[in-house]
């Protein structure tokens, strides 16, 4: 008995959960997220095809549409919603994921503790998703260098890519699903609380779809019963290991695919696709390599792990956001030196703000003497805080935001007024050729699907800074009423 008190005397004790009202449009929005962007998805992979064109051609003349049309010209399969889902290639999803799991845990990385819990505790956390994004990736490559475009993954990815987003979107609900009703098992408050577990402010309303959906425990984790490796390592973290890996490394992956896929079929490689695939590969990288800057995301010191981020980091990221090369590979625009250097322009201009503005606070909240900040003004807090009122954070509060909504730009811009349509033709040895051409009939409706992104992303910033100032009017008081005096702009100098 001696040692068991001992340990609770030494245990965290559970803090008293604090709660935070509704948000995304309370249960009747969670409705809509997770039935409306599911349904959006696939509604993007069909009405912009390589069948009749993007977008279909019965969207543009909708007193033609009719149903039976409509399926001829998006490819709807014959076996209907059943094609939707095939048990080997979920497998095979599945074996990604277990290969993101095996390198997680047996690859080196970086141990470091999270930021401070309401229980006075701080989480451990083990990066090396950098480290396995190379890995991955220089499989790939010896794999195309083989078999050039016809690598079986290459071609796997492009025909399958129904099935596939099928089984990613399985494989978030199940997630989701077991970490709500593992949720249930967080201490009570003035509980013994060794695994520093918390519940999110905004997941526990009592709506248990709502719940579902935000997210009910803060930082959800499972130790898998590994034997001969360090804690770190057999620990994961669920919400940090579904956000930096599977999803994030799979849009990077489908960018090659479609690359793979406009190769075999043109036989080059336009220079849109390779920018707009650079870019991205850049950014997916950067935030790899940087990637304990998650830490202090909303996404783990305040969002609950729901549907929402389940759905948001395995199937939203990498099915939307490659959307610009999947209509590349279609149709491949070949880009004028005038169009590279402005979209080369402005993602310098983006990534300069982006990296220079985290990379500044980084510094000063761990150094405040470095020389590089040494200069920065600011303004004490009673919480103990120091707010920056100069430097790229006197610009505007959320100035990082400005910076990652421009870097977006360079995935879109490079397919142009978007739109195109599919004709067939017979060649001259008396076979049916198809052919992607750009008519003034449909030439910019393509954006609806290339720009997308890039509408979408300056949306969710917006929604995510306002959030950002509620939590900081929370914590600092009347010194962010203060703060919010001196630097006056939220995301764009000067105009908001």
């Amino acid at each position: 008995m001696g040692p068991r008190k001992t340990f609770k005397a030494k245990a965290p004790v559970q803090s008293v959960q604090g709660k935070r009202g509704y948000e995304f449009g309370k249960p009747l929005g969670a409705v809509v997220f997770i039935f409306g962007l599911s349904t959006l998805i696939y509604a993007f992979t069909f009405l912009c095809n390589d069948v009749s064109g993007c977008p279909a051609p019965s969207l543009l003349n909708p007193s033609t549409l009719s149903l039976d049309k409509l399926k001829e010209e998006v490819g709807w399969p014959q076996d209907g919603l059943k094609a939707f889902f095939d048990m080997r290639v979920t497998l095979w999803v599945l074996s990604y994921y277990l290969l993101s799991l095996v390198l997680y845990v047996f690859l080196p990385g970086e141990v470091v503790e999270g930021t401070e819990l309401a229980c006075k505790g701080r989480l451990r956390y083990k990066f090396n998703a950098f480290s396995s994004a190379i890995w991955i990736l220089s499989g790939l490559a010896l794999g195309t260098y083989v078999y050039g475009a016809d690598f079986v993954i290459w071609v796997f990815l492009w025909d399958k890519y129904l099935q596939i987003i099928t089984a990613n979107l399985m494989i978030c609900i199940l997630l989701a699903t077991f970490v709500y009703a593992k949720s249930f098992s967080v201490p009570k408050p003035d509980q013994p609380n060794p695994e520093l577990r918390e519940l999110a402010q905004s997941g526990h309303t009592g709506n248990a779809l709502y719940d579902f959906f935000i997210g009910r425990e803060l930082n959800p984790r499972v130790q898998l019963p590994i034997p001969f490796v360090d804690e770190a390592s057999r620990t994961i973290d669920i919400n940090v290991w579904c956000e930096m890996r599977p999803g994030l490394l799979g849009w990077i992956i489908l960018n090659l695919s479609n690359t793979a896929r406009q190769y075999r079929t043109y036989g080059y490689i336009s220079n849109s696709i390779v920018l707009s695939t650079a870019f991205q590969t850049f950014y997916v990288l950067d935030a790899l390599y940087m990637e304990r800057a998650v830490l202090t995301t909303i996404d783990v010191i305040m969002d609950g792990f729901g549907y929402m981020l389940s759905f948001g980091h395995l199937v939203w990221v990498p099915f939307i956001y490659n959307l610009q090369t999947r209509y590349l590979a279609v149709f491949p625009l070949e880009l004028c030196l005038k169009d590279i250097l402005l979209t080369l322009t402005i993602t310098g201009v983006g990534y300069s703000i982006f990296r220079g503005a985290n990379n500044q606070k980084n510094r000063f909240r761990t150094d405040p003497n470095d020389p590089r900040v040494k200069h920065i003004k600011y303004i004490q807090t009673s919480s103990g805080s120091k707010l920056m009122i100069s430097g790229w954070w006197g610009l505007a509060r959320h100035i990082n935001y400005l910076g990652d909504w421009l870097m977006s730009w360079s995935y879109s811009l490079p397919t142009g007024l978007a739109g195109y349509t599919i004709v067939e033709s017979i060649n001259s040895a008396g076979d049916v050729q198809k052919q992607a051409i750009q008519t003034p009939e449909v030439r910019g409706w393509g954006i609806v699907f290339t720009y997308f992104f890039m509408l979408y992303f300056g949306i969710l910033l917006i929604h995510r800074e306002g959030r950002d100032e509620e939590k900081c009017m929370r914590k600092y008081g009347a010194d962010w009423k203060r703060y919010t005096s001196t630097v006056r702009s939220r995301i764009i100098p000067g105009i908001y």
